[in-house]
């Protein structure tokens, strides 16, 4: 085991990679279905990755990999490090017209693929889109790796990097339609990492079982807390989760003991029964974000597994992953909200009012702010978006210092834990009432026979939409919902589904839900 006196001083992640292949040379650090690294191998791979990227691009560019998930897909993205340069994983699932947007915003020198990949991107012309002179090149990962390793340039990369050169970019969603990446440094996931593998105890004795996908943020804290600590990473096939079987069959199988997974990921399994078909016993650790967790479905893997630790963690991809966490200790009945809890150490996390003043009062709403160390470089090649939401700010009365204002809104319980009270966007106004489309979900989730519910709002018929998962008839929600929220809160419409819709991050689709309500 790596330990933590062993982890200080560092300013590049690959120190980290570096330390753990020297600690853990032959022992597996990722598994896929078809394929699996040892830690000696993942560094050979993404050295001779980064060696062919070097000979093609300057330290500091871009370089999207898009490819499926897989261990060579990581080796692609340490390879882009290795290169000076920062990774930018891009889902190959994005519709065409995303696609394009994402590489104008980035104007890459070259992009990582996966072979069908390439004949994609010929096929429909993206590359040329980017840039009318094409220096756009396309490389496959399987040739890069065959490249003969440069050791002096990499080591002269090395020499001059900084913990505040970008690691990774992630695009999220943006307000104008143009999709935003959000740039990290080394030195925010080094900070942030070491704090989470610490609070979290996690070794090189845990395996890792990842569900999200590469270019979504929760899965930073899997590949980085296996590569501080030696820890396996195991990674879960995007179609196991539409059949729960197959999925426990390979946590059992794997010997999974560690699970950070959003939180509609683990509701899936609970609410299709998947419980009931075999338990994960190696499992010991279950850490979810992303979206309120229903307690319903909580309780039903704290029955499952009475000796795991559960923890809610809180935090968008702008501030490195999370900056809040809570562990949960007892057993939720429905309707309580669960915590987002305290902050991470390093962090400040605050709420301020309308007025932008800071609350200090519990019970009081405000928007949550998060300061201190790990917050994102902002967005690349986006100065008006990342002055907009990155600002300065006195906290705590002292000298001004930059901060993240997330968009959520939440406030303190009498013990001054954060809850979590919904996006700013959440909030709708309806009947002359101003209304948190959460708090209706979450009076849903508590009905008996209900398993998972979402709530969203139709501005043009001017009328809130419910769906949801469970046995019970409409008739009977409405009528048990009435006993809990004000009328005007009550569904006009409530639609049964057989699965709840998930996005490409394994959040609830609420674009596919409103599209879907419109035609209702």
């Amino acid at each position: 085991m790596i330990k933590k006196d062993q982890r200080t001083q560092k300013t590049n992640i690959l120190d980290y990679l570096e330390q753990t292949a020297e600690c853990y040379r032959y022992s597996t650090a990722v598994t896929g279905i078809s394929e699996q690294l040892t830690w000696y191998e993942l560094t050979v791979m993404a050295r001779r990755i980064g060696s062919g990227i070097s000979r093609r691009v300057s330290p500091g560019s871009p370089v999207p990999v898009m490819m499926e998930k897989s261990p060579l897909m990581l080796a692609a993205m340490l390879g882009a490090v290795y290169a000076g340069c920062f990774y930018v994983p891009v889902n190959p699932d994005n519709p065409p017209e995303r696609l394009k947007k994402i590489f104008q915003t980035l104007e890459p020198g070259i992009l990582i693929a996966d072979r069908k990949i390439q004949e994609f991107f010929i096929t429909e012309g993206i590359c040329s889109e980017i840039d009318k002179k094409d220096v756009c090149s396309i490389f496959s990962a399987e040739d890069l790796v065959k490249e003969d390793v440069a050791p002096e340039r990499l080591a002269a990369i090395r020499n001059e990097s900084k913990e505040t050169d970008i690691l990774y970019g992630l695009f999220t969603s943006g307000s104008t339609g143009t999709p935003k990446a959000v740039v990290v440094s080394h030195g925010a996931v080094i900070r942030f990492i070491e704090h989470f593998t610490e609070i979290f105890e996690i070794t090189d004795k845990d395996v890792i079982g990842n569900q999200a996908p590469f270019d979504f943020d929760v899965s930073v804290k899997d590949i980085y807390s296996s590569l501080m600590t030696g820890a396996e990473l195991a990674l879960i096939p995007k179609e196991y989760f539409s059949t729960p079987p197959r999925l426990l069959d390979y946590l059992c199988e794997k010997n999974v003991t560690t699970l950070t997974w959003a939180v509609s990921a683990l509701a899936l399994v609970s609410s299709l029964k998947g419980l009931k078909y075999r338990i994960p016993e190696s499992v010991n650790k279950v850490m979810f974000s992303g979206e309120a967790m229903p307690p319903k479905q909580l309780r039903a893997w704290q029955e499952a597994l009475p000796h795991a630790r559960f923890v809610n963690l809180y935090g968008p991809t702008e501030i490195t992953c999370n900056c809040t966490y809570y562990p949960v200790t007892r057993m939720y009945e429905d309707g309580e909200k669960i915590p987002a809890g305290n902050a991470f150490p390093g962090r400040t996390v605050f709420l301020l009012d309308d007025d932008e003043v800071e609350i200090a009062v519990p019970g009081k709403q405000g928007e949550i702010c998060v300061a201190g160390e790990s917050l994102a470089q902002g967005y690349y090649r986006n100065e008006e978006q990342t002055k907009k939401q990155f600002v300065m700010y006195p906290v705590g009365g002292g000298e001004e210092q930059r901060i993240y204002r997330t968009g959520d809104m939440g406030y303190y319980d009498d013990k001054g834990r954060i809850i979590f009270a919904g996006r700013k966007d959440f909030q709708i106004k309806h009947m002359g009432h101003r209304i948190e489309l959460e708090e209706i979900e979450r009076a849903m989730d508590a009905v008996e026979n209900v398993q998972r519910s979402c709530c969203i709002f139709q501005e043009e018929k001017n009328r809130i939409v419910g769906f949801y998962m469970g046995e019970a008839e409409p008739a009977e929600v409405r009528r048990k919902l009435k006993e809990k929220v004000p009328v005007y809160m009550v569904p006009p419409k409530l639609i049964r589904m057989q699965v709840m819709p998930l996005n490409k991050n394994g959040k609830t689709d609420r674009g596919y839900l409103k599209r879907m309500g419109t035609d209702r």
